[in-house]
């Protein structure tokens, strides 16, 4: 790779922001951690690398470890933007490429251009409530993007990559009750809506490669993520992004779910430490503390049946490797969206 082709896109020319201004003070978001660089691992492509957690496993590791090349792999769906990854563009080891997991031939173009030997799978429509009204869609990207017809993962076989993380929920759990204790890896798998249901078949297909055809498969199960750069439809962005216009903020059935946050740089690091530490076959969870920053008066009335209560997950195996959630409260991302929400949401 040179340093030409990071100000491209699929080897043409691209700008990725006509508008420099609000990014000329932005922080470097990146996480904590750094390792000695794997020796067999070179390049690494990341699914949904212009979304919002993706796109901080890109710049941490583009930042971090200048001996892999990274490939940033994006549609670009609405809620996804090349804003997320300025900071990576013009260095020697990133590219993005334009293209869609559900299209072989642009996964088969992007795996041989680039020679990848990892893949980091994130992209995948996340948005719960969006699956209440358009659950075709999650089921398209989510299972048909991961498997049929052998999409990415059969891409993956035939081009002989040697990592493949698969990056899920801790919504596949199931929902968790007050008086239950914290989910374990072992835990077996009850989604309760249909954008989990639909993490929960696409990780189906994915064991059944690391069986069949011996694919080096790791999988992750995240919480909540939170920091600069999500789209303003989840709770932090959309009640920041809600509350600078004036507007009413939007509650999910009572107010009475809670919800488990954690740092998004934070999550990049986690991710990290599962790359360099993780082992072939194993589930690891990526939980955090319960935030307590929100205090919402239950009174109000509501359809609370179709959101879960909360989800409770146990990190320990991924703490024996030396995780560890650093950063809690949600501060630095009020008064970042509050000065830049609409240049960091990229909207």
């Amino acid at each position: 790779m040179t340093g030409a082709d990071s100000n491209s896109v699929n080897g043409s020319p691209f700008n990725f922001s006509e508008d420099l201004r609000p990014w000329k003070d932005a922080p470097v978001l990146i996480g904590s951690t750094r390792f000695m660089p794997l020796p067999h691992t070179e390049n690494i492509m990341i699914t949904g690398g212009a979304g919002f957690i993706a796109s901080w496993v890109v710049r941490h590791l583009t930042m971090t470890y200048p001996a892999y090349n990274i490939v940033s792999f994006d549609k670009l769906d609405y809620c996804f933007s090349l804003k997320n990854t300025r900071m990576p563009n013009g260095t020697q080891n990133f590219t993005f490429y334009k293209g869609d997991i559900t299209n072989e031939n642009e996964v088969l173009d992007c795996l041989g251009r680039h020679n990848i030997d990892t893949i980091f799978h994130f992209a995948a429509q996340s948005h719960v409530d969006q699956s209440f009204c358009n659950s075709y869609n999650f089921t398209h990207t989510n299972v048909y993007g991961t498997h049929y017809p052998h999409v990415l993962l059969e891409s993956a076989r035939k081009v002989g990559i040697k990592w493949f993380i698969h990056i899920s929920t801790d919504e596949v759990y199931g929902e968790a009750k007050d008086d239950d204790r914290d989910f374990l890896e072992t835990r077996m798998l009850a989604p309760t809506n249909l954008y989990a249901a639909s993490k929960t078949a696409a990780e189906m297909l994915v064991h059944s490669y690391l069986k069949s055809f011996i694919l080096l498969v790791i999988i992750a199960y995240c919480t909540n993520v939170f920091s600069l750069h999500r789209y303003p439809e989840k709770i932090i962005s959309k009640f920041i992004y809600q509350l600078n216009r004036g507007q009413p903020v939007t509650l999910q059935g009572d107010g009475s779910p809670t919800r488990w946050l954690l740092y998004a740089g934070d999550a990049a690091s986690a991710f990290d430490m599962i790359l360099h530490k993780g082992q072939v076959g194993q589930i690891y969870n990526i939980g955090a503390d319960l935030l307590e920053e929100f205090q919402i008066s239950q009174s109000t009335p509501g359809d609370v049946q179709k959101w879960d209560h909360q989800y409770a997950i146990d990190d320990t195996k991924l703490r024996w490797l030396g995780w560890e959630q650093k950063i809690q409260g949600i501060s630095r991302s009020v008064d970042g969206y509050s000065n830049q929400v609409t240049a960091l949401c990229g909207t």
